[in-house]
């Protein structure tokens, strides 16, 4: 079982499609740079993308009279790439269906909403506050595209995207979709920033994913979604199967995972064996990575006991794009298709310090034809919500 992977589409930091990223992951240029669509007191690096959201509307083709959250902006831009690439007209009168996955939803408006709703009686437009509900995008989206079929939106934090992906599988294998769209989005707005900034765990250079002196995370806004349906494509593109998944929560803290990496470990161990695969076929990990001493501690812990002495090349790409939230499981799995599509491992390009007690390092390199015939890809949450996907090529 597992469906099929037809379609991707994506926008981050390193580009507005799926090949301005893959350039940008082969060029190891990153997308980190100052804040500036808004001020903010943390002077922090971000991944930001270089659009307002007026530019954006114009990309779709959009009034731009009319008031969008950056969140749906985001997502119909990489929705829309994806049908497109899948040869998907939403119009054709199969079951379509979309998931969507976001953390902040509408905050980039709402947030602006309640500063003039303090600062002034009756003030503030209600227009900007309509659209705060996370399911709003996921609805905008939809009708923006003309997705009817079902649609659902999942929020669990970093692993939201992964969430989104699982439920369409089940939704194709029980046959109760044609086709599904899934993936995530997020933006950056205030409220992440200031929130992460409380946890004390921004980095205010770029982040050093597994390096023995890593001093947290930089956040990011990146939209990505796979079209997925359930049987192999008898002609036509297919980047790979969603050959298994699982969901896991150690319920250790609200933030932080185990430092043993039990809810990791019941993660990937999970999603290996829904695939009918052993830890030795792995050739590929994208890991979650974010950079921070309890994330990278908790899954290498975790990666060291599912695969031990035989640990496969890994690296993670958020030195690239930062780390999108409900957005990550959605462009990673996006990246993981490429990875296996154009046989390609991306590199942690600055990593340099080893973390002594788990004695495992990321790839630094571009590692062409590198043989990947199966990835799994993490997206860790807050909460202990832990998600691992695995793709392979067959």
């Amino acid at each position: 079982m597992g469906s099929y992977v037809i379609g991707i589409g994506v926008i981050s930091a390193i580009g507005n499609n799926v090949e301005e990223n893959f350039d940008s992951l082969v060029s190891k240029r990153t997308g980190i740079s100052a804040l500036t669509h808004f001020s903010t007191s943390h002077d922090v690096p971000v991944g930001q993308i270089n659009l307002t959201n007026d530019q954006l509307k114009e990309m779709l083709g959009l009034p731009l009279g009319k008031t969008y959250s950056r969140t749906a902006l985001l997502g119909m831009v990489a929705v829309k790439e994806a049908l497109r690439d899948a040869g998907v007209d939403p119009h054709s009168g199969l079951r379509i269906g979309l998931i969507s996955s976001t953390s902040a939803g509408g905050m980039d408006l709402s947030e602006n909403f309640y500063v003039e709703m303090r600062n002034k009686e009756n003030g503030g437009r209600l227009r900007d506050v309509v659209s705060h509900d996370c399911g709003d995008s996921t609805e905008q989206i939809a009708s923006a595209l003309g997705i009817h079929g079902f649609l659902s939106t999942i929020s669990t934090a970093c692993s939201s995207s992964a969430n989104a992906l699982m439920l369409a599988d089940r939704l194709l294998n029980h046959d109760q979709l044609d086709l599904v769209v899934a993936g995530g989005i997020d933006p950056l707005c205030k409220f992440t920033i200031n929130g992460f900034n409380s946890l004390m765990i921004l980095d205010k250079e770029l982040c050093r994913p597994f390096d023995a002196t890593r001093a947290g995370l930089n956040l990011g806004e990146a939209a990505g979604f796979l079209v997925l349906q359930r049987d192999k494509p008898k002609s036509g593109k297919c980047y790979c199967r969603l050959a298994g998944y699982a969901n896991a929560n150690d319920a250790y803290h609200q933030t932080a995972t185990s430092p043993n990496g039990e809810g990791p470990f019941l993660a990937m161990s999970g999603a290996l064996k829904r695939a009918g695969l052993r830890p030795e076929d792995v050739d590929y990990v994208n890991v979650h990575g974010t950079g921070t001493g309890n994330n990278d501690q908790s899954e290498g812990t975790a990666m060291r006991r599912l695969f031990g002495e035989k640990m496969p090349r890994f690296s993670s790409t958020k030195v690239y794009t930062g780390h999108t939230l409900g957005a990550a499981g959605g462009i990673e799995a996006v990246y993981s298709a490429l990875a296996i599509s154009r046989d390609v491992i991306f590199p942690t390009f600055n990593f340099k310090n080893r973390i002594e007690e788990l004695e495992m390092e990321p790839e630094t390199e571009v590692i062409p034809n590198a043989g990947v015939k199966v990835v799994m890809s993490n997206s860790f949450g807050f909460g202990g919500n832990v998600s691992s996907l695995v793709f392979s090529a067959e």
